[in-house]
């Protein structure tokens, strides 16, 4: 059998057939193929390819009617001369000749920053576990349910509506989509002409600073924040003000007086996940109303709120129209959809869809089309609620992972919810260094420096996402991570010296425990009461409405107090040294280290 024409490549997704006309294609336009060249037969090209001769026999047809081939009766298949009609050759060889270049880099009028996002691919090619916020898991994309939106916006009478794309207005059965399935879920009651389409929440972001923004204007941002958006202001060379967070969101104070516009996340605040409160809402609008300044609210990851009702969109306690919200469906469906939405006064919006004209028109209406089939079908909703049990077992996973790994050596921002925790570990703690240690072990891991305007941030934090690592993965994840930052930080860890230190024997622990209460806390933040009672058995309530609770056993073997819960530490049974301190019990593991501390209290 004589060498084939080419290879087929399966890692294109295409079938034989489609395989096989790819490769003819690229071998026609390239000029391997040479105008006149005769091909093999079908049968000849199917046997040097392995696939059946009727595969070949319909890509040499399809390829005939589209003008690539030609067949002459009796003769065989050729190479269509005709298609290279269309190609402009080059006027003249420059070869030889010197040209002056373009001097490109001197013309710029502006210098847009690059996206500052660690590399690893060089590191550990071979990731294990990433947590890193733009790692998408492809498995978790409807994929029947938009393939079948995108059919039905493929159909005929569907096709006639949108082809034309005269104008520079969005698909209004979209438009009435989002009205009414996703915008009451968020508090907002909104008319068709106040709400505009974009191309994702980054567009309406820059849409707006272009209609709002000057260089005289003062915006309030957060901080730590969405860079992209202090690139988007930087470029404008407005004042920006980087207001701080607490465990309630943006602060909100005499330092946003004078601002024309304020900025925030209040959902899941990017990047530290915390949700701004109800009464620091108010405040914020009150606020606006006082000082007369615009907000904008980039409501992201607006859905998932786990450990309670979600708050109604500033949008929604807005009675003074000075609250532009903007969101995106990307959040629910995938990142390549590209599609967002704005809600604001008509005037706002008006002006806002006659820039876009300028920029791109309006977002593409076949895709806008398939996304309103994809609402009005329901997928939306069903979309939405299977996602918010994947990430709320994922995110739970993670916060358990956390809080049995990292008992006396981590805390988190407080959080109810979304994909993210922002992880704030021991102060000696370089996060640079772990971040690359981590990746050649093969754990990514998020710094943080870049969510900050300044390089005066904490050198000690780091971000963890789960939108793209499975629930099963995240505890050995989370085991490995904090095996390598007590690595990292063994220096600072407390030993246990049993020839120094006033350890507690196997024959004093019983005694000295039982009828002890443990106050402690949870790396996220909630106050842990444990009761361990004479019999053996302990109690234990943890979160500020006592909603977790659990039961289990403890006794004494040798020297060490072992302990094991019902559910939580994966319901495994644990020994420890134990250090009684003044009213402080320290627990140190088999190898000496201190794992986790508590205030004892009497019951009993």
């Amino acid at each position: 059998m004589s060498e084939p024409l080419f290879y087929l490549d399966d890692q294109t997704g295409l079938n034989l057939q489609g395989q096989i006309r790819k490769k003819l294609v690229e071998n026609i336009l390239g000029k391997i193929f040479p105008v006149g060249q005769r091909l093999p037969s079908s049968r000849k090209l199917s046997e040097q390819l392995g696939v059946s001769r009727n595969t070949v026999v319909l890509a040499y047809q399809h390829l005939i009617d589209e003008g690539y081939l030609i067949s002459r009766e009796r003769s065989g298949i050729y190479v269509n001369d005709s298609i290279f009609n269309s190609f402009v050759e080059r006027a003249q060889d420059l070869s030889g000749v010197h040209q002056k270049t373009a001097a490109w880099r001197q013309r710029f009028k502006k210098r847009v920053p690059k996206e500052e996002k660690p590399s690893f691919a060089a590191l550990n090619p071979g990731v294990l576990y990433s947590f890193m916020d733009d790692q998408y898991d492809a498995s978790l994309f409807p994929v029947n349910e938009w393939r079948e939106a995108s059919r039905l916006a493929l159909g005929v009478r569907e096709i006639r509506q949108w082809s034309g794309g005269h104008g520079d207005s969005d698909d209004p059965m979209l438009v009435e989509e989002i009205r009414t399935k996703i915008l009451p879920r968020r508090g907002i009651n909104a008319r068709p002409e106040e709400i505009l389409i974009t191309v994702g929440t980054q567009n309406a972001l820059y849409l707006l600073s272009e209609l709002l923004i000057d260089r005289q204007s003062v915006i309030a941002v957060e901080e730590p924040g969405y860079p992209d958006l202090r690139d988007l202001l930087s470029s404008k060379k407005s004042g920006v003000i980087h207001q701080p967070l607490d465990k309630d969101g943006m602060i909100v104070d005499s330092a946003l007086n004078g601002c024309d516009i304020v900025v925030v996340t209040p959902s899941h605040q990017v990047p530290t996940a915390v949700t701004m409160s109800m009464q620091r809402r108010l405040l914020l609008l009150e606020k606006a109303n006082q000082e007369d300044f615009l907000i904008i609210e980039d409501d992201f990851e607006c859905e998932s709120n786990y450990l309670g009702q979600p708050h109604p969109a500033l949008k929604s306690l807005d009675d003074a129209q000075r609250v532009i919200y903007v969101s995106s469906l990307s959040k629910v469906l995938a990142p390549g959809i590209r599609l967002g939405f704005m809600v604001a006064p008509v005037e706002v919006i008006n002006e806002t869809r006659n820039l876009r004209r300028l920029i791109l028109r309006f977002p593409a209406l076949n895709n806008q089309r398939a996304a309103a089939f994809f609402l009005s079908l329901g997928h939306y909703d069903a979309a939405l609620l299977r996602l918010g049990h994947i990430f709320k077992a994922r995110w739970t996973a993670l916060r358990d992972a956390l809080n049995h790994y990292f008992p006396n050596s981590i805390h988190t921002s407080p959080a109810s919810g979304g994909t993210t925790y922002w992880i704030n570990g021991p102060e000696e703690l370089d996060v640079t260094y772990l971040t690359g240690e981590a990746a050649r072990h093969g754990i990514l891991i998020e710094p943080v420096g870049n969510y900050y305007a300044t390089r005066n941030h904490p050198r000690n934090c780091f971000r963890l996402t789960v939108t793209g690592l499975p629930e099963n993965k995240i505890r050995p994840a989370v085991k490995s991570l904090a095996e390598l930052v007590r690595k990292l930080t063994r220096r600072h860890l407390e030993i246990l010296d049993k020839g120094k230190t006033n350890w507690v024997s196997g024959k004093e622990l019983k005694q000295t425990l039982s009828g002890a209460t443990l106050i402690s806390k949870t790396v996220y933040g909630d106050p842990l009461t444990i009761k361990l009672f004479g019999d053996g058995n302990m109690s234990g309530i943890a979160g500020f409405a006592k909603e977790d609770c659990d039961t289990g056993k403890w006794w004494i073997e040798g020297d060490r107090w072992h302990r094991q819960w019902n559910r939580w530490s994966y319901g495994e049974a644990i020994r420890f040294y134990v250090v009684i301190d003044a009213d402080r019990i320290k627990w140190f593991n088999d190898a000496l280290r201190l794992i986790d501390t508590a205030r004892i209290q009497r019951f009993g």
